[in-house]
């Protein structure tokens, strides 16, 4: 099978990962004020329906048939399948907990994607990264503080969900290494369409007309973030990328504080900076492995 030959444009791949966070920040801030009202299902029926309007327009550069035709059908359909769930336990993690407690969880995923990468992909993550996802784990059991009273069992659903995102930025990276980005995007967006269409009816509430206008930014800024997030990819390395897909805690926590009024504890914030820093410390290890090993070209990340 031949790979696309994508030369890497960090500074492009940058901005783009820092525009998607702050447009996923902003959706989440939406999507929180929305969840009382109406279920998951329908939150994001809606925003998938006008998320495949959007990738069919984008897929008009190329044609409909060449962009639909994937390398990897498997592959795109399964990743499409979990960022399904993966967005459902977001969307699900606004009814119970703070943008900023959210994210602070989170950010845990880049760490699990680091892991996976040993237990399923076999790669060797040496002593140095296993101390990283430690802390990580560590920095999570600071916000979530089981034992003394204070844990909510619905922070385990932004665990969970990044677990999930973990899993789809492998995925991710490994579709696009045989198809391009309007591909994955179109994957994505009909494959999630396809889904919620069969569910999403049986949980409807009628929207206000105010409620209407609401739905439809979360499904532009969704679509626009997406589609940054999945350029991205094409364009730099993870050792480049993940450290500024972390700018979405600090987003969320803006976001969360104009639009709310929250602001994360101590202990959250803590947590927060003992997973990003853990985080950190787990992509220059990566990198510096990469350069030992001959330049071999790092997974490229993906967020939310």
């Amino acid at each position: 099978m031949t790979e696309r030959n994508v030369p890497d444009r960090p500074l492009r791949g940058i901005v783009l990962v820092l525009v998607a966070a702050l447009l996923f920040a902003c959706m989440d801030g939406v999507n929180k004020s929305l969840v009382g009202t109406y279920s998951t299902a329908q939150i994001l029926w809606i925003r998938y329906l006008f998320l495949l309007l959007f990738a069919l327009a984008v897929a008009r550069r190329r044609g409909l048939r060449t962009v639909i035709s994937s390398a990897r059908v498997g592959l795109q359909v399964g990743r499409s399948l979990l960022l399904i769930l993966e967005k459902a336990a977001f969307v699900l993690a606004w009814s119970y907990l703070t943008l900023a407690d959210t994210h602070a969880i989170a950010a845990i995923s880049p760490l699990i994607v680091t892991l996976f990468a040993g237990l399923l992909l076999r790669e060797r993550i040496g002593l140095s990264r296993t101390l990283a996802v430690a802390a990580g784990f560590v920095g999570v059991m600071l916000i979530i503080r089981p034992g003394m009273g204070v844990m909510s069992y619905e922070a385990l659903i932004p665990l969970a969900a990044a677990a999930l995102f973990a899993a789809y930025q492998l995925m991710t990276r490994a579709a696009s290494r045989g198809d391009e980005a309007d591909t994955s995007l179109l994957y994505v967006a009909l494959v999630g369409t396809v889904v919620l269409t069969a569910i999403g009816p049986f949980s409807w509430y009628e929207p206000t007309p105010a409620d209407w206008a609401l739905l439809l930014l979360v499904a532009v800024l969704g679509a626009g973030a997406h589609f940054c997030l999945i350029a991205a990819l094409n364009y730099a390395p993870a050792s480049t990328l993940q450290p500024f897909g972390y700018s979405l805690f600090l987003w969320a926590t803006v976001v969360g504080f104009i639009g709310f009024g929250n602001l994360p504890d101590l202990w959250t914030m803590t947590g927060g900076a003992v997973i990003i820093l853990s985080g950190l410390y787990a992509i220059r290890s990566e990198h510096r492995g990469a350069v030992i090993d001959g330049g071999a070209k790092p997974l490229r990340n993906d967020s939310h």
